[in-house]
């Protein structure tokens, strides 16, 4: 064996080599090892397959792609899987608890396998929302070689009557309207079926396609990754392609940490600032930032934000959905873009072993007659749609998407309610009415416990024709299929005693997306007295992953994170 293949096989020699190990190769060679693969770097794939959700139905084929390519690379691969749960099927239930833990659980179970198989690198392939997070969570934490792929984006639903494009917000808004009396139950029948036509992830700007795209700029998947069509030719070339960099890295001696830099993270804010994209990105982000050992904190997206413009007009308070954006060329001429205009950091180091200014060099502009990115000079919104508030409300911060589409400040009187079920329940049979700010408290990391997302309420109250109208605060958080004057991660939440636990039906709120200020109308004596009177209630959890996660968790506005205090 050479000195040079053995350079490559930090970890691998120490599980494969020698007549100690022989117990260790012998267990190999019936899942397809070789004489010869024991004197290859062996290659992780890590596959979150899984028939729960058409996100990642087809991942085990792209696994096989990524093997593939690892191995005519000179690599041994190894397909091994990890979970995933469906965050669009859960919604709105009690499972939608367990949503934000996959990541967790994600991100340790390919720490795990990895650590203990002795891989020298890795590929992660994810495709529903919190995957993409926690497997390059996984990656930092190891800081192995690594490339993450994304699984891809679904092809838009086709309403049969109208011939608009659908996807599944379409379908949480149609409850809405079902509710409203505006369509009848055939009407939501047919949308009900025609708007998930096969495989891939959420089709608009939802937390799926922005973490993809926030994890491309980062430099941690091979250009253009994130906006490809899951059942397409050019995702299977990117997954073979992502096997044999991860070789490429390893001989090149590239880690994760040497490319998730603190000015890397501030390439994935711009870019997801710039397409609209989803809350859940400043939750990731931090996440991320975390396990990569990079300083970074829910002000960075203000500081950042003030000087970078929305520029695509994506779903879902835009027109377009993922599929458009990849048809004229997908995230390289955008990033190109933001790049000239002095917006990224040009000297980044990314997964092909070069600088996101050499990876940007031969790319072209988006064709003229394109609308769905905009010129730097007409943008959507002049500067960020997210909007980190602070307040008597949220003494640690918390998160809103404001487009301006819905104006940018917001007052109105607090309908308060225990749980996302009771608030849907209100909203549906119409005792939410214009005026009011729905406030949705015991949904955070700990009390919830879990972080639920608030897509079912967000989306009957557009279904309604209340988007403008009313507006919703909680301590959860939303899906990126979200909008509407809304804001969560309120820190600190109600089950830490923050004041989102003491506010009352008819208090006076006022939500300022130009002072980025959450305020509760009272006197700070009132609240003090509210305060004091208040007490936590018992922990909903006391036995397994939830009540596990509840007692280790962080607060939203440091990434809801579990080790940080280990």
């Amino acid at each position: 064996m050479s000195s040079a293949s053995h350079s490559l096989r930090k970890f691998s020699s120490v599980v494969h080599d020698g007549p100690s190990r022989a117990g260790a190769r012998s267990m190999l060679r019936p899942v397809g090892f070789t004489e010869a693969d024991f004197e290859k770097p062996v290659v992780g794939v890590a596959s979150t397959w899984a028939m729960v959700t058409p996100c990642n139905m087809h991942i085990d084929q792209l696994a096989r792609e990524a093997e593939a390519g690892a191995n005519a690379a000179g690599g041994k691969a190894i397909i091994f899987g990890t979970i995933t749960v469906s965050d669009g099927i859960s919604m709105g239930t009690p499972g939608m608890r367990y949503s934000l833990v996959s990541r967790e659980v994600i991100a340790d179970s390919i720490e795990t396998v990895a650590g203990a198989e002795g891989f020298d690198a890795v590929v992660a392939i994810g495709g529903c929302d919190k995957n993409m997070p926690g497997c390059v969570m996984a990656l930092a934490r190891l800081n192995r070689p690594g490339v993450f792929v994304y699984g891809g984006t679904i092809l838009p639903g086709i309403h049969p009557d109208s011939k608009k494009e659908c996807d599944i917000v379409s379908v949480y808004e149609a409850i809405g309207q079902h509710a409203a009396d505006r369509l009848d139950d055939e009407g939501l029948a047919k949308i009900e079926t025609c708007s998930i036509p096969g495989p891939g992830s959420c089709g608009g700007m939802y937390t799926a396609n922005t973490m993809a795209s926030a994890i491309e700029a980062l430099g941690m998947s091979l250009p253009n990754s994130s906006a490809q069509i899951a059942i397409s030719s050019e995702k299977k070339d990117d997954c073979r392609r992502a096997g044999a960099a991860a070789l490429a890295l390893l001989k090149a001696g590239i880690r994760p940490r040497d490319i998730m830099t603190r000015k890397a993270f501030e390439n994935a804010i711009t870019v997801v600032i710039a397409l609209g994209g989803s809350t859940n990105a400043v939750l990731h982000l931090l996440a991320m930032a975390h396990e990569a050992h990079v300083k970074l904190s829910i002000d960075d997206f203000t500081r950042i934000g003030k000087r970078v413009p929305v520029l695509a007009d994506l779903k879902p308070s835009g027109k377009y959905g993922m599929v458009h954006l990849t048809r004229i060329g997908g995230l390289p001429p955008l990033m190109k873009v933001l790049l000239d205009a002095g917006l990224l950091h040009g000297g980044c180091l990314t997964v092909t072993g070069r600088t996101v200014a050499e990876n940007l060099r031969e790319v072209g502009a988006y064709p003229t007659d394109q609308d769905v990115v905009r010129p730097l000079s007409n943008p959507i919104k002049p500067d960020s749609h997210l909007r980190i508030l602070y307040g008597n409300l949220a003494a640690g911060g918390a998160v809103a998407k404001v487009t301006g589409k819905e104006g940018l400040v917001f007052s109105g009187r607090a309908i308060v309610f225990e749980s996302e079920e009771a608030a849907l329940a209100a909203i549906l049979d119409g005792r939410v009415k214009a005026g009011h700010v729905v406030v949705i408290r015991n949904e955070g990391p700990v009390g919830g416990p879990g972080m639920r997302e608030m897509l079912s309420p967000t989306s009957a109250i557009m279904g309604k024709g209340l988007g403008k109208d009313v507006a919703l605060i909680t301590d959860g958080r939303f899906s990126g299929g979200s909008h509407g004057f809304v804001v969560g991660h309120i820190t600190p939440e109600t089950a830490t005693g923050g004041p989102i636990a003491i506010v009352k039906n008819g208090d006076p709120i006022t939500i300022d997306a130009v002072k980025n200020e959450l305020t509760l109308g009272l006197p700070a004596k009132e609240i003090k007295a509210r305060l004091k009177a208040w007490k936590p209630r018992k922990a909903r959890e006391t036995r397994g992953v939830l009540a596990k996660y509840a007692r280790l968790v962080t607060s939203a506005s440091e990434g809801a994170v579990t080790d940080k205090n280990l």
